[in-house]
């Protein structure tokens, strides 16, 4: 009998931890937060009936992105010698004098990460590697780079990181800040969706190439373009955190699952929730919180979503594939 007890306690138990609960429910922010043991907080990010909006911020094929990154990414030895590696590195405090590091912009309801992740990697690197300070134009990617989706001129619908690699070796990036800046050429046309409004309840369409910078600018499109020297792939957990050391920020693409969403704080690992796309991301940093190691990251959701938007996610173990899909590159001497 007590046997029988015992199995039925263990049979309800496990039906109990494989409850798929609605994505941003209040049970899902609930049940992470009551699991002994999770190394992260969950909290309302988004309202709950946002889900599809959030999902469509989700602009990277992972399956696509791994077979273009076959095709035409190289893996090289790292550029620069290696050198000790500190337990804890921050690249805000590395480099305090480059603020773009410190950057938490917002992609809106477009399925742009994969412009934001690699624009502002490569806006750090002019500063951490040539010491020039700017703000590299996420639009100018999204909008001009017929290549860097997998259809053409659907850059809101997704694209890959290294193609915006390529595009800035080969074609170059103007600047270009937040929605309503006025201080560089190309800034992003989409209104930031802090709030629901009208304009936020479905996929934004990709913005107008006009290759053009704002009325009032003092450079043209051409004239304002940063070009990249190269880019390139990195793999493993040591060769990621050289590059970061030496180098600076990095590009990432990893899995997004429903209870990412709801992340505020601690280190990220997934809990609950199934698989809803692929993000692409820039690591700054990592160090141990707890015990647990972590990369520490910024996302494109604005300051509202995680810490102040920023979370931290599991290292050394490619935690949601988060060391598979690393770019990077070397700007070119002005």
């Amino acid at each position: 009998m007590h046997l029988l007890s015992a199995l039925s306690v263990a049979a309800i138990f496990a039906v109990a931890v494989s409850v798929d609960f609605a994505p941003l429910s209040d049970a899902e922010i609930e049940y992470i937060n009551s699991l002994e043991g999770n190394t992260w907080k969950a909290g309302r990010n988004f309202d709950v009936n946002d889900f599809e909006r959030v999902k469509a911020l989700l602009g990277v094929d992972l399956e696509a992105n791994t077979l273009y990154n076959r095709l035409h990414l190289s893996y090289p030895e790292l550029l620069y010698s290696k050198v000790d590696l500190p337990a804890t590195f921050d690249a805000r405090e590395n480099w305090p004098k480059c603020a773009t590091i410190k950057d938490i912009r917002d992609q809106s309801n477009c399925g742009s990460c994969w412009a934001f992740g690699s624009v502002e990697a490569q806006s750090d690197r002019h500063c951490t590697l040539e010491g020039v300070t700017v703000r590299l134009s996420p639009e100018d990617v999204l909008s001009c780079c017929q290549d860097c989706s997998g259809i053409p001129g659907q850059g809101c619908e997704g694209g890959y990181p290294a193609r915006a690699y390529t595009y800035w070796v080969q074609t170059g990036v103007v600047s270009g800040g937040p929605y309503g800046s006025k201080d560089t050429c190309y800034p992003y046309e989409i209104p930031p969706c802090t709030t629901p409004t009208p304009n936020c309840t479905q996929l934004h369409p990709t913005p107008q190439c006009t290759r053009k910078c704002i009325s009032g600018y003092p450079k043209s499109f051409e004239q304002d373009k940063h070009y990249g020297a190269k880019s390139y792939g990195v793999q493993g957990v040591e060769q990621i955190m050289q590059e970061l050391v030496n180098n600076g920020p990095v590009t990432a693409a990893f899995q997004v699952y429903s209870d990412f969403m709801s992340y505020k704080s601690g280190v990220y690992k997934h809990q609950t929730g199934g698989l809803v796309g692929g993000h692409a991301v820039k690591i700054i940093g990592y160090g141990t919180e707890d015990g647990q190691d972590y990369w520490l990251v910024a996302n494109s959701w604005g300051t509202v979503w995680g810490m102040q938007g920023f979370f931290k996610i599991a290292k050394g173990t490619d935690e949601c594939q988060i060391e598979d899909y690393i770019v990077a590159g070397i700007p070119k001497k002005a």
